[in-house]
């Protein structure tokens, strides 16, 4: 494994001088810097090294002390040493599952992920490193990626991890017939006849245009490595993965246990294999947040699961609650507004104008979401992507939007139904205050409102709704999965607005290929400025997240997409 490594260090790829420089003159962030180096192939350790030694003179603005978020209640000193064994309980919602690379949900994704993994895996700082990768090699061009595999890990039936099962991971994924939203991320530049096993230990992706995400890519949600020998569709049926725990038990709706590996390949500070914790569980407790509140009040639970729920209604409850932990976390989860482009009254852009004028965001966000979070700007990129272009917050003017309505051919005003998962306090909240303020811009909004599953069996079709979307590290992410087309022009499988734009698509490709940060945000500044002027939704928010758990759980923390990361937690007796 050496071998990779030095390889690797070896042949440093071109930009990696200039990304230095760009980090010594203060003009990319820390953050920027780790996350594009290691992209290009640097070790985690060298890129932080360099960063430690090699800091940009601060500003006097950089020197004061900066914000911080602390717990809701002082926890006590922890011990020397994790403690091994225990289980933790945590509240969730347990959903039918069969194939991982179908997930549209965080929740089973993070109950599995602790069974299966990733090739790599994005930290709480937005930075992706390897995971059951050694590391990765990109060509000067970004269009040739080696990945090289960890060598020595078994799947929990004995089997080795292999080139095989990565291979035949990624043939699922590309499965028009299995409808993953990887094929949405991934199609556009990967195809199965360019996935080459190079040997045991290799594989090399070749791209069919430049992407700099790849990384990331291979850590969204629906992405778990598969046994390629046993896995037939159904991951309950044989639940075969790298991770280090077993599935004991998987009753939806009900309940997850899953029970510690013995031979997990990754070691605790201790020097044995991890994890600490004996047994994880995982408790169906539904959508009502008031059952999960007092269940953790109680000590029922140890943590909340909070892939697909909650949110600021849950930190109002449990502020200042004695023994109860709560991490924030600034996310680009947020509240989608989407408009089927290809329905009626959606075709007419000036409607969708027409609409989004009618949003107050300062006010969406404090009355539906308490002020915890950012005022979004209609298009789907955030203040923390490293691309994001600062743009004005959109004015609410019912005046123009009425002028606009008229214009489109309703002056007397047009009648709509906006669909709404109930389960998601902030999303009706939103709606609700959308339905008022809308009726000055001569909407007649009529909130349909159902179940949150309910809601998901449809989400792609409704004319109009509100759709919750998760946090993705660079913008060209969630660009590339919900507002482009295939090769033919029809919209993707997750483009749940059907909008498809040319001058949009063609500016996202060239971002793809884009390595150097500023030149990629001039190009942000103007695909902002499409999604804004023609687009197909409204952002009125983005959303502050929390991890909740009881203080005497150990070594966990926020993730900005409320990831489980939690091989190394333990929990004090």
């Amino acid at each position: 494994m050496r071998r990779n490594e030095d390889r690797t260090q070896e042949k440093q790829h071109p930009y990696v001088p200039e990304l230095k420089h760009l980090y010594q003159a203060g003009r990319i962030s820390r953050r920027e810097f780790l996350r594009n180096a290691t992209l290009l192939g640097v070790s985690a350790a060298a890129a932080s090294t360099f960063v430690a030694s090699c800091a940009p003179e601060p500003t006097p603005e950089a020197t004061e002390a900066p914000a911080t978020s602390e717990p809701a209640t002082p926890t006590e000193p922890e011990p020397s040493g994790p403690v091994r064994g225990g289980r933790i309980t945590m509240a969730s919602q347990v959903h039918k599952v069969t194939h991982p690379a179908q997930f549209s949900w965080a929740s089973p994704a993070n109950q599995l992920r602790q069974v299966a993994e990733y090739l790599t895996v994005t930290d709480s700082d937005n930075v992706t490193h390897p995971l059951l990768l050694e590391n990765w090699e990109v060509s000067d061009d970004l269009e040739t990626w080696t990945l090289n595999l960890r060598q020595g890990i078994t799947f929990n039936n004995g089997d080795e991890f292999v080139s095989d099962d990565v291979v035949f991971t990624m043939n699922e994924w590309l499965d028009e017939e299995i409808g993953s939203s990887m094929l949405g991320l991934v199609g556009g530049y990967l195809s199965p006849e360019n996935i080459e096993k190079v040997d045991d230990y290799t594989v090399k992706l070749h791209l069919d245009r430049p992407e700099i995400a790849v990384p990331e890519h291979l850590f969204h949600y629906p992405a778990l490595v598969l046994n390629h020998r046993t896995f037939e569709g159904d991951f309950i049926k044989n639940p075969h993965g790298t991770g280090p725990y077993t599935l004991d038990t998987y009753s939806e709706g009900e309940r997850v246990l899953l029970k510690r590996r013995d031979d997990y390949w990754q070691m605790g500070v201790d020097g044995e294999p991890l994890p600490y914790l004996d047994e994880l569980e995982f408790i169906d407790m539904g959508s009502d947040m008031s059952a999960w509140i007092g269940a953790i009040r109680s000590g029922e639970v140890d943590m909340f699961e909070l892939g697909d729920q909650g949110g600021a209604d849950v930190y109002q409850a449990l502020e200042g609650a004695e023994g109860i932990v709560q991490e924030s976390i600034t996310t680009g989860q947020t509240r989608v507004l989407r408009m089927r482009v290809d329905l009626d009254p959606w075709t007419d852009n000036d409607v969708r104008m027409a609409l989004k004028l009618c949003q107050n965001h300062e006010k969406i966000l404090n009355l539906a979401y308490f002020g915890e979070g950012e005022e979004g700007q209609d298009f789907h990129v955030y203040p923390g992507h490293p691309e994001y272009c600062d743009k004005p917050v959109p004015t609410y003017d019912p005046e123009k939007a009425k002028q606009l309505l008229a214009d489109a051919g309703y002056p007397d005003g047009l009648d709509v139904e906006i669909a709404v998962g109930s389960g998601w306090p902030d999303v009706v909240s939103y709606a609700e205050i959308l339905k008022e303020d809308a009726k000055a811009g001569g909407f007649n909004i009529t909130i349909n409102t159902m179940p949150n599953s309910q809601y998901w069996e449809q989400w792609t079709e409704v004319g109009l709704g509100i759709t919750p979307w998760t946090h993705r590290p660079l913008g060209t992410m969630v660009l590339n999965l919900a507002y482009i087309g295939d090769e033919n022009g029809d919209p993707l499988s997750w483009n749940e607005t059907r909008w498809v734009d040319e001058e949009f698509s063609s500016l996202l490709s060239e971002a793809n290929r884009t390595l150097d940060v500023e030149k990629r945000r001039e190009i942000f500044c103007d695909l902002e400025q499409i999604q804004w002027e023609r687009g197909s939704i409204g952002i009125p928010f983005w959303r502050n997240v929390w991890q909740v758990y009881r203080d005497n759980v150990k070594n966990v923390s926020a993730h900005p997409t409320l990831y489980l990361l939690i091989n190394e937690a333990w929990k004090e007796a």
